[in-house]
């Protein structure tokens, strides 16, 4: 009697049962890899004091550059999606790593910038993040990567297509 091997999604999962599709497997994939993944970067980042969502923002930030942002341009060019956009800065500038100014002529306008202490901090972070980053990915060649990356915007393009 043969028996068929069962993917390593689902040994992870502890299921029994064969996926209803591939679609299904590749869904729930991307969505353990992503949790485990999001979950390790939250350890990681823990040991500076700053979230995830944190950390975005400083980057988006300091790419900005003299010019600061407003809260909506922050929040569309985050990488996850954050609910309360308005809490998060207020902690960020709480902590001494972002300010915001209102803007004279348009007082509903507020620009969010930078401080030096979350430039210090992104400087600080840099080579660790990237050392992590790159032993996440260890062992997986180069164009596995770039389809990686092929797959993954077809999805998002094709995510957008429906929303």
């Amino acid at each position: 009697m043969a028996t068929t091997k069962k993917s390593p999604l689902a040994v992870a999962l502890k299921q029994n049962r064969p996926f209803v599709s591939l679609q299904q497997e590749a869904f729930l994939s991307i969505l353990r890899t992503a949790s485990e993944l999001s979950h390790t970067s939250d350890k990681f980042l823990r040991e500076f004091g700053i979230s995830q969502p944190q950390y975005n923002v400083l980057r988006i930030l300091r790419g900005a550059g003299a010019e600061g942002l407003c809260r909506n341009e922050i929040s569309a060019r985050m990488v996850t999606a954050t609910p309360d956009m308005s809490r998060l800065l207020d902690r960020m500038e709480r902590s001494g790593w972002i300010t915001r100014e209102r803007d004279e002529n348009d007082r509903r306008q507020v620009s969010t910038f930078i401080t030096d202490s979350g430039r210090k901090l992104l400087t600080l972070m840099e080579s660790p993040i990237t050392q992590q980053t790159h032993r996440l990915l260890e062992g997986v060649k180069s164009s596995d990567l770039k389809m990686l990356l092929d797959v993954l915007a077809q999805i998002r393009n094709r995510h957008a297509e429906l929303s």
